[in-house]
């Protein structure tokens, strides 16, 4: 099945230079899992990693603002190479605002995904606004696209693979992962 996105999502994510993530419900599906020793465990999706990974080859800076603090979390963004990232922030809006600072972009090279109303001022002021199958009614009713996936299930990455596709990326990273023709 090849991708397809609506032109209207495709027009209003061309520019992107920044795409910021909410944790719990797009890269997690939302659970919290605790151990019997109390340690906090989180699944995260290998295809959404990856997608943010794309994002960073073809100049899209992925930047992370998330409610939460864990190790797990942690350990995960700093494998997938992920620098610009606020943990333990409920107020997202100021941390969007100082990463765009000091990037040097405005929000009008800002893709943002989310899932509830935390991330609401992040999503309403972006130039492009997504939410996963799976998100609050509100956060849904407000994004320019609602992925066909659901949170830590695919969500982050058909994001990522819109922004790329969008910006005109998606098809040369293709070429270059399937390498050389024979």
């Amino acid at each position: 099945m090849a991708l397809e996105f609506k032109a209207e999502a495709l027009l209003a994510a061309q520019d992107i230079r920044v795409a910021f993530f909410d944790v719990d419900g797009v890269l997690t599906d939302g659970g919290v899992y605790f151990s019997e020793q109390g340690e906090t465990l989180k699944r995260f999706s290998i295809l959404d990693g990856y997608g943010l990974k794309l994002l960073r080859v073809a100049g899209i800076t992925p930047a992370v603002i998330t409610g939460r603090d864990s190790k797990p979390l942690r350990v995960r963004l700093q494998a997938l190479g992920i620098e610009h990232v606020r943990y333990g922030t409920e107020d997202k809006l100021p941390a969007a605002e100082a990463m765009l600072a000091a990037l040097g972009f405005d929000w009008m090279q800002t893709a943002a995904i989310g899932d509830d109303w935390p991330d609401l001022p992040v999503l309403t002021r972006a130039a492009f606004a997504a939410a996963p199958a799976n998100a609050h009614a509100e956060v849904r009713a407000i994004a320019h696209h609602v992925t066909a996936a659901r949170g830590g299930e695919g969500a982050a990455r058909e994001f990522c693979d819109l922004l790329l596709t969008a910006g005109g990326h998606y098809r040369r990273l293709l070429d270059v992962a399937r390498g050389p023709a024979a």
